[in-house]
C-alpha cells in the first residue's frame, strides 16, 4: 500500500495559491485517472485506487498546512503504511516556478507543513516531491505563499502537470533512486 499526500491549507480563500500546489497536483492526478476525492476521515479528504497492483491512498489534510502531521501519521498508523511508500507533494521556495526535484530523508528546509510531518513520523524518512513557487524577497513569506500565480506562472504550472503525473505514477512502479535519477532536473 502506498500514501501520496498533496500539502496545502483547506477552505476557498487558499485555492490556487502557492502553498497550495500539493493538493493542486493532487487534484490533477486524480482527474487524469478519474479517481474520486471523496471519503473523509482523520481530518483528511482521500480517495483509494489501483496502480500497478497496489493500492494507493491519495490524501490531502484538512488541518492547516502546519499541521499536517498529524493527519499523515493517522493515516500511516491506521493502514500500516510502510515509510518507504509515503510521498508528500510539497511547494518549495528555494527554486524557480516549475522546478521539480525529488528528495528523501532531508530536513524540512524551512518548510512548516513539512517539518510537522517529520516531528509526527519521529523520522525524516519519507520521500518528497518538491515543486518550485520561486521566492520574492520583497513580500513576507507568508504573504507570498499564501497569494496566488502570475498568468506566465500559470502557464508554467500547467506544462510540467504531465510530468509530475507520470511521476505519481513511477513512484509505485521504480526504487527511488531510478525516480531522482530519471525525473530530478539538472
Amino acid at each position: 500500500m502506498y500514501l501520496i499526500v498533496g500539502l496545502g491549507n483547506p477552505g476557498r480563500e487558499y485555492q490556487n495559491t502557492r502553498h497550495n500546489i500539493g493538493f493542486r497536483y493532487l487534484d490533477f492526478f486524480c482527474e487524469e485517472h478519474q479517481i474520486e476525492m471523496d471519503r473523509s476521515k482523520m481530518n483528511g479528504i482521500y480517495g483509494e485506487t489501483m496502480l500497478q497492483g497496489e493500492k494507493v491512498i491519495l490524501l490531502k489534510p484538512q488541518s492547516y498546512m502546519n499541521l499536517s502531521g498529524t493527519v499523515v501519521q493517522r493515516f500511516v498508523q491506521f493502514y500500516k503504511i510502510p515509510l518507504d511508500h509515503i510521498l508528500v507533494i510539497q511547494d518549495d521556495l528555494d527554486m524557480p516556478t516549475g522546478k521539480i526535484k525529488l528528495k528523501k530523508g532531508s530536513s524540512s528546509g524551512g518548510h512548516n507543513g513539512i517539518q510537522n510531518i517529520i516531528d509526527q513520523l519521529g523520522t525524516k524518512e519519507f520521500k518528497r516531491l518538491k515543486i518550485g513557487i520561486s521566492n520574492n524577497k520583497q513580500m513576507s513569506t507568508a504573504d507570498y505563499v499564501l497569494g496566488k500565480f502570475s498568468k506566465d506562472e500559470e502557464e508554467i504550472l500547467k506544462n510540467i502537470a504531465p510530468k509530475v503525473n507520470d511521476i505519481l505514477e513511477a513512484f509505485i512502479q521504480l526504487p527511488f533512486d531510478q525516480l531522482m535519477n530519471r525525473y530530478n532536473q539538472k
